[in-house]
């Protein structure tokens, strides 16, 4: 069986697989500042090295053979180009150096895997499954970024990690004050949100309900939903019903109890 777990105060998660030990994290967003100012007119100073460093001290820290990226490795949606270019060209050289690395394709990717082909194994927008090498769909981990409905194939895995939802919840104390946390949504994929879109017998295909985690945003500058406040909308097409039944967690581990409770 495939084990996700997250690492301990931090955005990413270690899955265990028969032949290798894989970290993976979602929403790198290479650039943002770049993106910010442009958006936004924000001006905050580049932590490109910070977040490559970041990285790299998760490798050291997990002992992994690979890193995954669940999508949006860059912020802004057309070819990289200029500071965003050179802070993926940058993190993908030093983790290469190191071990592979895995980009499955999100929205904000159009031009990074040729850009960078020759240095990435690329999945597509719908996902794959990792692990397995053609064995049993329980030794695999179903990934995708979460943008598009996945391949049927993903949820043949015993675990599907997404990220695109950057979940965040709003905690309110008892004079008035609140702040806004990271949060992993963990629960069961129910496969009747795939139906109509994959048809029943994709879905039936793939076999009993896998486990299903939601990752929180490696960039803490990058935003997200309030899952926890009526009115904000989840962005993948396929949530919130997917994972209706999840229940949220603090990156420390703190159980929050079901997410729409919080």
């Amino acid at each position: 069986m495939a084990v996700v777990e997250p690492v301990v105060n931090e955005p990413a998660a270690v899955a265990d697989l028969p032949d290798e030990r894989a970290l993976l994290i979602a929403d790198y967003h290479a650039g943002i500042e770049v993106g910010l100012r442009y958006e936004l007119g924000v001006e905050l100073d580049s932590a490109a090295e910070t977040r490559r460093e970041h990285v790299l001290s998760l490798l050291d820290r997990t002992d992994a053979d690979r890193l995954v990226v669940l999508g949006d490795l860059a912020h802004r949606i057309p070819e990289p180009e200029g500071p965003e270019r050179k802070e993926i060209a940058d993190l993908i050289a030093a983790v290469t150096d190191r071990v592979p690395m895995t980009l499955v394709t999100g929205n904000h990717d159009a031009g990074v895997a040729a850009a960078f082909a020759d240095r990435l194994d690329v999945l597509p927008p719908a996902g794959g499954r990792i692990g397995s090498e053609g064995g049993p769909a329980s030794t695999s981990v179903g990934v995708v970024h979460g943008h598009t409905w996945p391949d049927p194939d993903v949820l043949a895995a015993d675990v599907v990690c997404l990220g695109h939802e950057h979940p965040q919840v709003r905690l309110s104390d008892a004079v008035g004050g609140s702040r806004i946390e990271r949060v992993w949504l963990r629960g069961s994929l129910h496969p009747e949100a795939f139906v109509d879109e994959l048809e029943a017998t994709a879905v039936d295909a793939a076999g009993t309900d896998p486990d299903v985690v939601v990752f929180p945003a490696f960039n803490d500058r990058s935003g997200g939903t309030w899952v926890n406040v009526a009115g904000n909308e989840f962005l993948s097409p396929f949530l919130p019903t997917a994972i209706a039944s999840a229940e949220a967690y603090l990156l420390d581990g703190t159980r929050l109890g079901p997410y729409r409770d919080v």
